[in-house]
């Protein structure tokens, strides 16, 4: 079974600085709550390894899943493939100009490959793009007050 979510939150910021954030593989891998740390696995950033814990009987230890931006397209799109022996996720993230600032359309697939994995992210998915907006907004508020 596969999980599909798309979800889109608009953003009074300009688009230049929500791709600044967006873009960045490593504010994503933090704004998820099942990754226990991650690394970067080449210079240009385009390849992180996400180590996940996933409360499901089945899994007893962290789950190394290879990510990497397929494509980029600043300062408007990026997409990115995960891979691993339970799971397979697909992110994109759009960002659209709007008349008050920015709008951040999301899609996710996770194709889970033991039983429980749809079942957890079918549950909790929602939540994690929630915690992804909240720290999008938390570097946004931290970015403004530097600037004032």
């Amino acid at each position: 079974m596969t999980v599909r979510v798309d979800r889109s939150f608009e953003l009074s910021a300009p688009a230049e600085r929500v791709w600044e954030f967006i873009a960045d593989p490593e504010n994503r891998a933090r704004a998820i709550s099942v990754v226990e740390e991650y690394t970067v696995d080449d210079p240009e950033g385009r390849h992180v390894t996400w180590h996940v814990s996933l409360p499901i009987p089945l899994v007893r230890r962290t789950i190394a899943v290879k990510t990497e931006d397929v494509t980029r397209r600043a300062p408007e799109y990026v997409k990115f493939v995960g891979k691993s022996k339970v799971l397979d996720v697909t992110g994109e993230h759009e960002i659209v100009e709007t008349e008050d600032g920015t709008r951040l359309e999301n899609h996710f697939v996770v194709d889970g490959k033991l039983p429980g994995v749809e079942k957890f992210f079918k549950r909790n998915l929602d939540g994690e793009l929630e915690n992804l907006r909240r720290a999008l907004e938390r570097d946004l508020r931290s970015t403004q007050s530097e600037e004032r």
